[in-house]
């Protein structure tokens, strides 16, 4: 597919952003044909540069995040560096930043500022609260998001000990895709009305799309599900993590009668453990006894080809080697270090809509201030 023909091509984002919701934001629209331009402190740049381990110049993180931009530093603590940004923002579609609220205010570069200068542009703002509220300049990270939005509470086991989430859930699903999903809104509105907005994405705030079952019971009874409790979150065996013979773990999913009545045939499980009025810890129990006395290879020969919502806990080595997933070219687009190519990160747009370049680079530090600042 040519360049040109890509959903954001003439688009251009100026990324204020710094590790990881906004430029996993960015990124996003990076592979969709935007130009994205990351403005970066001098010598240092973004933090994520520096973390481990290492690619060639960089961090492999910042490496895979920022795949296809481009680089320019500058010290936006000195007016006369700020100067040089106005006809980049006179001529941007998109600024995405995620400083804590009043920063982009003291720096004079907040929306009511920008948007005198180009009332077309859609100013992107992702923090962990918000722009306003109690705790809209409180220091936090993604878990604290989680545990203040009452997510971590709904994973909590038997003694309500909750665990470290196996990801950034309130970073990447709470910040960097409601920013995307909003920046393309808000373009989408401007081609109707001529104007830009201001965008206010808290990763708290978004947390709560994810808990609809939590919010519909307390919609009903009051409360909301307790530890091990609610139909996925531990609150009956068809919906659970049972450990094998040889130390691997089987997650089972059978939720529906007709899978349920298959998985319990296939591990012979007795009648009473099936019906639900059994209790729920000696169902689990029943069924766990059953799964530890096979490997976890055994248990994938029996569920094979099978409508039973079951699977063997993959390692990440294991799910990049699957099958399945290099069929679908998951892994097929690389990203340029500097020295040598490394896997591209795997983005949620549809093939027919990314950058077709099977191998992009990533911007050295002010790689770009010429192309664009003149020096």
């Amino acid at each position: 597919m040519p360049t040109k023909s890509l959903p954001l091509s003439g688009v251009r984002v100026l990324d204020f952003s710094t590790l990881l919701p906004g430029p996993v934001c960015t990124l996003l629209l990076a592979e969709a044909g935007a130009e994205v331009i990351k403005i970066e402190r001098p010598e240092s740049g973004d933090d994520m540069r520096g973390y481990q381990p290492q690619a060639t110049h960089d961090s492999a993180n910042f490496v895979l995040l920022n795949r296809g931009k481009k680089s320019i530093a500058l010290d936006l603590k000195q007016e006369s560096e700020r100067d040089r940004l106005r006809p980049l923002i006179a001529s941007a579609d998109v600024l995405v930043e995620q400083f804590r609220p009043g920063v982009m205010t003291r720096l004079g570069l907040d929306y009511a500022s920008i948007s005198a200068i180009n009332p077309r542009l859609v100013y992107c703002s992702i923090t962990g609260y918000g722009q306003h509220g109690p705790q809209a300049l409180m220091a936090a990270h993604d878990l604290n998001y989680m545990a203040d939005a009452g997510m971590l509470a709904s994973v909590a086991d038997h003694s309500g000990s909750p665990p470290l989430p196996p990801a950034l859930i309130a970073d990447i699903a709470g910040g960097a895709y409601p920013a995307f999903a909003n920046i393309l809104l808000a373009l989408r509105q401007r081609d109707q009305t001529g104007k830009g907005c201001h965008l206010d994405i808290s990763m708290s705030d978004s947390l709560f799309t994810f808990m609809y079952a939590a919010l519909a019971q307390h919609n009903i009874t009051g409360q909301s599900p307790g530890p091990a409790e609610g139909l996925v979150f531990g609150g009956t065996p068809r919906y659970q993590i049972y450990k094998t013979q040889d130390g691997r773990f089987l997650a089972a999913a059978p939720l529906e009668e007709k899978f349920w009545q298959t998985f319990c045939n296939l591990i012979d499980l007795p009648e009473p453990y099936r019906s639900d009025a059994c209790p729920v810890q000696q169902a689990v129990s029943a069924i766990q006894d059953l799964i530890r006395q096979k490997t976890a290879a055994h248990w994938s020969d029996i569920f094979a080809n099978q409508d039973v919502c079951v699977v063997v806990v993959k390692s990440f080595e294991e799910a990049l080697d699957s099958a399945h997933f290099k069929s679908r070219g998951l892994f097929s687009r690389q990203v340029f270090d500097g020295k040598n190519n490394m896997t591209a990160l795997p983005v949620p747009i549809a093939e027919g809509l990314r950058a077709p370049e099977p191998s992009l680079a990533y911007p050295k530090l002010g790689q770009h201030n010429t192309e664009y600042l003149g020096s």
